[in-house]
């Protein structure tokens, strides 16, 4: 059995418009094939439920880079709603705010920003900005000191807080991350089908450890692909960018007669 594992902004999504149209031939191919493709974003749970359903995808998903790992019911004989990673919200934005003070550095969070703000931000509708504003597990932030920014993080560090960097947001997590939720799902997974193969696409440095964590990892091409190459030496890396190269990365592992 093979998972396809995949990030959604900067990979299936194009990073600018949201569209996951170039992606669709390889998206329909594994439909026929009954390949699971499981997202796992820093977007909310609101959020992803809304893009399954543009999709018509119907499998276990993660959250808020790694927050939690939600279930269908009854996809999985006894499984829980959801296997739950990250710390609750109103704690981290607590967190970051504390550890802005301390370091000097200016930020600005979701928490701080209205639906427009975020909708502006992220070149979303209005509508897409209220889901990405439901947030469980991690709270994304924008940066207005970037000198105080090393002292920011060891502020959030010493709170017991993780931080990572996504494709327009920093952000401030519980210590938990996409490869750990990840891990539990293939465990779900073996726990059905021992043989099970993990291929993972992502774009961003967020998606690093959970890269790591796979059997094959895909980095697909974006502006952080050096660093992103260094940090997962065994990844191939596409030759388009986004839902482009998603698709061809796909059809080259999924090959049909």
């Amino acid at each position: 059995m093979r998972l396809v594992i995949t990030d959604l902004d900067g990979t299936l999504l194009d990073h600018d418009t949201y569209s996951f149209a170039e992606a669709q031939p390889a998206l329909d191919l594994l439909r026929r094939l009954r390949v699971p493709v499981i997202f796992t974003s820093s977007k909310t749970r609101a959020e992803i439920l809304m893009w399954r359903d543009l999709m018509g995808n119907r499998h276990p998903f993660i959250s808020e880079n790694g927050g939690a790992v939600f279930y269908p019911q009854g996809y999985f004989p006894q499984a829980p709603e959801a296997d739950i990673f990250g710390d609750p919200y109103p704690e981290l934005v607590r967190a970051l705010g504390e550890a802005s003070i301390e370091s000097g550095c200016r930020v600005t969070g979701f928490a701080q920003m209205t639906v427009e703000n975020v909708a502006r931000e992220c070149g979303m509708t209005l509508a897409m900005a209220r889901l990405a504003r439901q947030r469980e597990f991690d709270e994304p932030f924008l940066v207005h000191d970037q000198e105080r920014l090393d002292a920011l993080l060891a502020a959030i560090a010493s709170r017991g807080k993780r931080h990572t960097r996504g494709g327009r947001f920093h952000h401030i997590t519980g210590k938990h991350d996409k490869a750990a939720a990840v891990r539990k799902l293939a465990e779900r997974f073996r726990a059905i089908t021992p043989d099970v193969e993990t291929i993972g696409l992502g774009d961003g440095l967020n998606d690093a450890q959970f890269l790591n964590a796979v059997d094959i990892p895909v980095l697909v091409r974006s502006a952080s692909t050096e660093k992103l190459k260094a940090a997962v030496p065994r990844g191939t890396v596409t030759r388009e960018c986004g839902p482009g190269g998603w698709r061809d990365a796909i059809l080259e592992l999924f090959p049909q007669p």
